[in-house]
């Protein structure tokens, strides 16, 4: 995260520091409670890639939950997972190894604002992932030239960004005013998303498909992990919220997050999952 200003899009990939575990338990269970979302963008990615890819590339993987879901899709391609913080890359190679795919995903350390002389000795690639990350680099423009050049051609790259970080409570928590969570997103949500498709025909690309994602999951839906995301996510959105909130929010947020009271958010059982991703799909010709 950048400001507590600007966490609308920041279930990302920030630089390598000391939050990086606390940044990939997120990851992973954002993957895990929005699985079926993860199913459906890669089944249409698999629809639209014509030959299945043989080579993938994935800019800011974190610990590979794109990764994963890639290889899990086309069990035939090598996935090429790029991130600038070892202790990512080392999550993601434990990870691929228990889900049974680390000879089909290799690592490489590298910062994508540096020259990618050694991101394009794996390519030419057929696909290249990228989500919640490009708002990340310095030069979003030169990114996706550099993209262009190690994509082959007719190949696809899909760029994903979160729209608002994820909704899951109901309007009355039973504490405090109701409201607060559309409070907290006002708060901390001040920038507006993401739009990438004028530098994805600037870089060269056509533009193939621009999918809104309606996510919606009721508690069933969403699985067991459900109560631990949304106290990982609101306890983020909280750290960026102070002095930007009332004190009683504040306070009604500081009893949703400890555990020991009875409102927690780790014992509700009246959760559910709300947030909208939009993913770019774009091919060079």
């Amino acid at each position: 995260m950048n400001t507590h200003r600007d966490t609308h899009h920041h279930i990302g990939h920030d630089r390598a520091t000391g939050s990086d575990l606390a940044m990939a338990q997120l990851l992973e269970l954002d993957a895990e409670v929005l699985a079926s979302y993860l199913a459906e963008l890669t089944d249409l990615l698999a629809e639209l890639t014509g030959p299945a890819p043989d080579r993938i590339l994935d800019l800011g993987s974190g610990p590979g939950t794109g990764s994963l879901a890639l290889a899990r899709q086309f069990p035939a391609a090598h996935v090429t997972a790029v991130d600038i913080s070892p202790q990512m890359l080392h999550r993601l190679h434990k990870q691929a190894a228990a889900h049974g795919v680390a000879d089909r995903i290799s690592t490489l350390e590298a910062n994508l604002d540096e020259p990618w002389t050694r991101i394009g000795e794996g390519g030419p690639y057929d696909l290249i992932w990228a989500a919640a990350f490009l708002h990340h680099v310095a030069d979003p423009a030169r990114t996706f030239t550099r993209a262009f050049e190690h994509l082959r051609p007719g190949g696809l790259i899909a760029v994903t960004e979160m729209a608002f970080f994820p909704l899951f409570l109901p309007e009355d928590i039973g504490i405090g005013r109701p409201g607060i969570e559309a409070r907290l997103h006002a708060a901390t949500n001040t920038q507006p998303p993401h739009e990438w498709t004028g530098e994805l025909t600037d870089a060269g690309f056509t533009l193939e498909e621009r999918r809104p994602f309606e996510i919606r999951l009721d508690r069933a839906q969403a699985g067991a992990s459900l109560n631990a995301y949304a106290r990982t996510c609101l306890a983020k959105l909280r750290s960026h919220a102070a002095g930007a909130l009332a004190a009683d929010d504040l306070a009604a947020l500081d009893a949703l997050l400890d555990e020991a009271r009875p409102y927690s958010i780790a014992r509700r059982g009246d959760l559910s999952v709300r947030t909208t991703r939009t993913t770019w799909i774009a091919r060079r010709s």
